[in-house]
């Protein structure tokens, strides 16, 4: 993009002429519906020379007779641009959480976890009774952007489907990303187990390969 291109000559141009300036780059996680994470997406191949998409997840949980819908997107790439991503998800309501290079070095065994607010809860509250230590570093949370339907297991019309959909969505799920530090590298594994048992989405940063 044209905003884009400016902003980033303006980087070159500080590059040549301050030897010790070096180009940042950062990682970033956006969480929303489909809607919200296509803009993204979008957004990002726009940008594709200062920005990768390193993956996008379409999300269906199961819970009861209930499909919960979300989508997200992991970004890697100039600091200064992505910084747009944080505003323009903000502006849309999504979520939105950053990891700045810097703590790769300053925090220990970095994790991003994305989920409903409520089984996030639960999974922090297990972690913590297994004796694990961590901190939360970063939280974002989002309302309307988890889709409620009734799953196909259900035998009803879909014209009764329909009409219940309403109701489902109209019972606020919250969609929430933290950015958690394992301060033990013994309890990496224990830590993955407990929320992906429990069907929240993990990132550990050790899987993340970003070659510049």
């Amino acid at each position: 993009m044209i905003e884009d291109n400016i902003r980033v000559l303006r980087q070159a141009a500080r590059v040549t002429t301050d030897s010790n300036y070096k180009v940042e780059k950062t990682w970033c996680v956006i969480a929303g519906n489909v809607d919200l994470v296509d803009e993204m997406a979008y957004k990002a191949i726009l940008s594709n020379a200062n920005i990768k998409i390193l993956f996008r997840e379409h999300v269906i949980l199961k819970d009861g007779n209930l499909d919960k819908k979300f989508d997200f997107i992991m970004l890697y790439g100039n600091a200064i641009i992505i910084d747009d991503f944080k505003g323009a998800t903000e502006q849309c309501g999504g979520a939105y959480v950053q990891i700045p290079r810097k703590y790769l070095s300053d925090e220990s065994n970095l994790m991003v976890f994305v989920g409903p607010d409520d089984v996030i809860r639960n999974v922090l509250s297990t972690i913590e009774k297994s004796k694990s230590s961590f901190t939360i570093l970063q939280k974002s949370q989002t309302t309307s952007f988890i889709d409620v339907d009734i799953n196909n297991e259900v035998r009803l019309p879909n014209f009764i489907k329909s009409a219940l959909k309403p109701f489902y969505n109209a019972n606020e799920v919250v969609l929430t990303t933290l950015v958690i530090s394992v301060e033990n590298e013994a309890d990496i594994g224990k830590v993955q187990s407990i929320a992906t048992s429990n069907k929240i989405f993990v990132i550990d940063f050790k899987d993340i390969v970003t070659e510049d």
